[in-house]
């Protein structure tokens, strides 16, 4: 597969997927998002992201059953070694794109 750039969105909604592991369905990845990224999101715009990501081969999905509370069944995602892969060397890129930069960025 290519080694295609992630998006911002796809960026944050695989590190919100990390950060939930076994919760992690649309509506917790939103919260997270929301509050760790301090910007509001839709839930159509993580769905669609999910999607795009899965398509990509770096999330995959199931189907699972309501606890004992009840409810529907969720779809939940998780994050697949692949992209583990590409989170990986965007961060290292990233870094490396943050080096020498302290000065500059220090807030006031």
């Amino acid at each position: 597969m290519a080694r295609e750039a992630l998006g911002e969105l796809e960026h944050q909604v695989m590190l919100a997927l990390l950060q939930l592991g076994d919760d992690a369905y649309t509506a917790p990845v939103v919260q997270e998002i929301e509050s760790r990224a301090d910007r509001p999101v839709r839930s159509a715009a993580v769905y669609i992201a999910l999607r795009r990501l899965e398509e990509k081969g770096l999330v995959r999905s199931r189907m699972q059953a309501p606890g004992p509370g009840g409810g529907r069944d969720r779809r939940h995602f998780e994050v697949t070694g692949e992209g583990l892969e590409q989170l990986r060397r965007a961060r290292k890129a990233y870094l490396r794109l943050w080096e020498g930069l302290e000065t500059v960025l220090r807030e006031s």
